[in-house]
Protein backbone atom coordinates (compact mmCIF):
# COMPACT_ATOMS: atom_id res chain seq x y z
CA UNK A 1 0.00 0.00 0.00
CA UNK A 2 1.44 3.38 -1.05
CA UNK A 3 1.00 5.84 1.82
CA UNK A 4 2.67 8.70 -0.04
CA UNK A 5 -0.56 9.70 -1.82
CA UNK A 6 -4.01 10.25 -0.38
CA UNK A 7 -7.11 11.06 -2.38
CA UNK A 8 -10.20 12.87 -1.13
CA UNK A 9 -13.70 13.28 -2.49
CA UNK A 10 -16.64 15.50 -1.69
CA UNK A 11 -19.82 16.12 -3.60
CA UNK A 12 -21.34 19.56 -4.02
CA UNK A 13 -24.94 19.89 -5.17
CA UNK A 14 -26.47 23.26 -5.99
CA UNK A 15 -29.92 23.64 -4.38
CA UNK A 16 -30.52 27.29 -5.26
CA UNK A 17 -32.69 26.96 -8.37
CA UNK A 18 -35.74 29.10 -7.55
CA UNK A 19 -37.62 27.97 -10.63
CA UNK A 20 -35.91 29.90 -13.43
CA UNK A 21 -32.32 28.75 -12.92
CA UNK A 22 -29.70 31.35 -13.69
CA UNK A 23 -31.99 33.48 -15.84
CA UNK A 24 -30.62 36.58 -14.06
CA UNK A 25 -28.08 37.39 -11.38
CA UNK A 26 -30.73 37.77 -8.67
CA UNK A 27 -32.99 34.95 -9.88
CA UNK A 28 -31.05 32.12 -8.30
CA UNK A 29 -29.92 31.21 -4.80
CA UNK A 30 -26.35 30.40 -3.93
CA UNK A 31 -27.36 27.55 -1.61
CA UNK A 32 -25.72 24.17 -2.00
CA UNK A 33 -25.03 21.03 -0.01
CA UNK A 34 -21.56 19.62 0.59
CA UNK A 35 -21.51 15.86 1.10
CA UNK A 36 -18.94 13.27 2.00
CA UNK A 37 -19.53 9.55 2.32
CA UNK A 38 -20.72 8.73 5.83
CA UNK A 39 -20.52 12.35 7.02
CA UNK A 40 -23.22 14.86 7.93
CA UNK A 41 -24.14 17.29 5.16
CA UNK A 42 -22.81 20.84 5.30
CA UNK A 43 -25.15 23.61 4.22
CA UNK A 44 -23.16 25.88 1.91
CA UNK A 45 -23.77 29.21 0.22
CA UNK A 46 -21.92 32.30 -0.98
CA UNK A 47 -20.71 35.06 1.30
CA UNK A 48 -23.69 37.33 2.14
CA UNK A 49 -21.99 40.10 0.14
CA UNK A 50 -22.49 37.91 -2.92
CA UNK A 51 -26.16 37.11 -2.20
CA UNK A 52 -25.51 34.20 0.14
CA UNK A 53 -27.37 33.14 3.25
CA UNK A 54 -25.87 34.13 6.64
CA UNK A 55 -27.11 30.83 8.13
CA UNK A 56 -24.90 28.65 5.90
CA UNK A 57 -21.17 28.11 5.52
CA UNK A 58 -19.41 29.90 2.65
CA UNK A 59 -16.21 28.79 0.87
CA UNK A 60 -14.17 31.56 2.46
CA UNK A 61 -15.12 30.40 5.96
CA UNK A 62 -14.43 26.79 5.03
CA UNK A 63 -10.96 27.73 3.76
CA UNK A 64 -10.21 29.44 7.07
CA UNK A 65 -11.57 26.42 8.94
CA UNK A 66 -9.36 24.08 6.89
CA UNK A 67 -6.26 26.16 7.64
CA UNK A 68 -7.11 26.39 11.33
CA UNK A 69 -7.89 22.67 11.63
CA UNK A 70 -4.76 21.64 9.77
CA UNK A 71 -2.54 23.87 11.90
CA UNK A 72 -4.13 22.56 15.10
CA UNK A 73 -3.73 18.92 14.07
CA UNK A 74 -0.12 19.51 12.98
CA UNK A 75 0.59 21.36 16.22
CA UNK A 76 -0.91 18.63 18.43
CA UNK A 77 1.11 15.98 16.57
CA UNK A 78 4.33 17.92 17.11
CA UNK A 79 3.44 18.54 20.77
CA UNK A 80 3.22 14.79 21.35
CA UNK A 81 6.54 14.23 19.56
CA UNK A 82 8.10 17.00 21.70
CA UNK A 83 6.77 15.66 25.01
CA UNK A 84 4.49 18.68 25.55
CA UNK A 85 1.10 17.90 27.08
CA UNK A 86 -1.54 20.22 25.62
CA UNK A 87 -4.79 20.32 27.60
CA UNK A 88 -6.69 22.93 25.58
CA UNK A 89 -6.49 24.45 22.09
CA UNK A 90 -8.72 27.03 20.44
CA UNK A 91 -8.30 29.38 17.52
CA UNK A 92 -9.97 32.45 16.03
CA UNK A 93 -8.82 32.52 12.40
CA UNK A 94 -9.09 35.67 10.26
CA UNK A 95 -8.50 36.11 6.57
CA UNK A 96 -8.39 38.97 4.10
CA UNK A 97 -9.94 38.59 0.65
CA UNK A 98 -8.99 41.24 -1.90
CA UNK A 99 -11.51 41.78 -4.70
CA UNK A 100 -10.32 42.88 -8.13
CA UNK A 101 -12.15 45.22 -10.53
CA UNK A 102 -13.01 42.34 -12.86
CA UNK A 103 -14.92 40.52 -10.09
CA UNK A 104 -12.17 38.05 -9.34
CA UNK A 105 -10.26 38.06 -6.11
CA UNK A 106 -7.93 36.17 -3.84
CA UNK A 107 -6.97 35.78 -0.23
CA UNK A 108 -3.97 37.95 0.56
CA UNK A 109 -3.27 36.54 4.01
CA UNK A 110 -4.65 34.59 6.92
CA UNK A 111 -3.86 35.07 10.59
CA UNK A 112 -4.44 32.27 13.05
CA UNK A 113 -4.81 33.13 16.72
CA UNK A 114 -4.25 29.81 18.47
CA UNK A 115 -4.61 29.77 22.23
CA UNK A 116 -2.87 26.76 23.71
CA UNK A 117 -2.88 25.62 27.32
CA UNK A 118 -0.17 23.23 28.46
CA UNK A 119 0.03 21.11 31.58
CA UNK A 120 3.62 21.94 32.56
CA UNK A 121 4.83 25.53 32.96
CA UNK A 122 8.33 24.40 31.96
CA UNK A 123 7.00 23.63 28.46
CA UNK A 124 5.27 26.98 27.86
CA UNK A 125 8.15 28.50 25.87
CA UNK A 126 8.60 25.44 23.68
CA UNK A 127 4.84 25.25 23.18
CA UNK A 128 4.82 28.86 21.96
CA UNK A 129 7.57 28.29 19.38
CA UNK A 130 6.09 25.00 18.16
CA UNK A 131 3.73 26.95 15.86
CA UNK A 132 6.55 27.63 13.38
CA UNK A 133 7.28 23.98 12.57
CA UNK A 134 3.55 23.19 12.74
CA UNK A 135 3.00 25.71 9.93
CA UNK A 136 5.80 24.09 7.92
CA UNK A 137 4.17 20.65 8.06
CA UNK A 138 0.50 21.70 7.69
CA UNK A 139 -0.68 20.29 4.35
CA UNK A 140 -3.23 23.04 3.75
CA UNK A 141 -0.91 25.96 4.61
CA UNK A 142 1.71 24.47 2.28
CA UNK A 143 -0.88 24.34 -0.51
CA UNK A 144 -2.08 27.95 -0.56
CA UNK A 145 -0.34 30.81 -2.35
CA UNK A 146 -0.69 33.42 0.41
CA UNK A 147 1.00 33.70 3.80
CA UNK A 148 -0.51 32.07 6.87
CA UNK A 149 0.63 34.02 9.95
CA UNK A 150 0.29 33.06 13.60
CA UNK A 151 -0.28 35.15 16.69
CA UNK A 152 -0.30 32.42 19.34
CA UNK A 153 -0.89 32.69 23.07
CA UNK A 154 0.20 30.01 25.48
CA UNK A 155 -1.13 29.49 28.97
CA UNK A 156 -0.52 26.97 31.71
CA UNK A 157 -3.20 24.83 33.32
Amino acid sequence: MDLSQHHYQVQVQWTGNRGTGTSSYRAYGRDHVIRGDGLPDLAGTADPTFHGDRDRWNPEQLLLAALSQCHMLSYLHLAVKSGITVTSYSDAAEGTLQLDRDGSGQFTDVVLHPHVVVLDKAHAGDAQTLHVPANRVCFIARSVNFPVHHQPKTGVE
